[in-house]
């Protein structure tokens, strides 16, 4: 069924990156733009990578994090529903989260029409062609085995090791997260493509890249990257008058491809 109201995107926060200080600045930030938000929002979505690492043990919490967990909480009991779509650097993230915030968690990309609009909504990792190193290693990490084999691990051992790969990581892939491939390369982009051919999809949005981007897709539709708040601080908003992607507290979000729809 179409819903009208106005709809906010978010994604790719990293919180625990690249040290303690500058995640609690990102999450203060995080927090006020959500505190202001709240006073106009008929849904939320969160597009993955919150956390850059999260395990979630049967008994133990990561420390850190409670003043996003509290704001998003307090959303929630207002009655304001929140998605939250599973990332690749919190994929580990099970039942304590949709239960202590009351959050619909998707773990693939779903389709939703809003505002007359038909979107396709996800995180964004693991789709679309190549890449088949990482696509193994996440049918790995999502594997019970392994989840219960790092569950094993005392926390302050396993914590460590997986913020150390989670670190690594993120630095071998930043140098290609800030640079535009071009409209026949974006990964992203093909993808959608593939799905705009034979289905009906006004917005493709999704986060992961790091890099706001807009795409007018040959096959019809617009792909939609909302980027990131550790560069960008950028979020995407859905009314009636359309999509929208903004810099929270930024100059004008200036997509990588140069111009909306390029």
């Amino acid at each position: 069924m179409a819903t009208k109201g106005k709809y906010y995107f978010a994604s790719d926060f990293h919180l625990g990156a690249p040290d303690k200080e500058s995640s609690f600045a990102r999450e203060k930030r995080i927090v006020a733009w959500l505190d202001e938000i709240k006073k106009d929002v008929t849904e939320l979505f969160i597009l993955g990578d919150v956390f850059d690492f999260w395990f979630e043990y049967k008994t133990v919490v990561p420390r850190g994090y409670v003043r996003l967990m509290g704001k998003l909480a307090e959303i929630s009991d207002s009655g304001i529903p929140i998605h939250w779509f599973i990332g690749n650097h919190d994929m580990w993230i099970f039942d304590y989260i949709p239960q202590e915030l009351n959050v619909t968690m998707h773990r693939h990309p779903i389709r939703r029409e809003l505002n007359g609009k038909k979107l396709c909504i996800g995180h964004g990792d693991g789709l679309g062609p190549g890449d088949h190193g990482y696509k193994f290693i996440k049918k790995v990490f999502r594997a019970r085995f392994s989840q219960w084999l790092f569950a094993r691990l005392h926390p302050n051992f396993g914590v460590g090791l997986a913020d150390y790969f989670s670190s690594s990581s993120r630095k071998t892939s930043q140098e290609s997260d800030r640079k535009f491939l071009g409209k026949k390369n974006e990964w992203l982009a093909i993808y959608c493509e593939e799905i705009a051919a034979n289905e009906d999809v006004d917005y493709f949005v999704f986060g992961h890249r790091h890099l706001p981007m807009r795409l007018n897709l040959d096959n019809g539709g617009e792909y939609i990257n909302i980027g990131d708040w550790i560069t960008n601080f950028s979020y995407g908003v859905l009314d009636e008058s359309g999509f929208e992607v903004k810099g929270y507290g930024t100059n004008p979000i200036v997509y990588s491809n140069t111009s909306p729809g390029q």
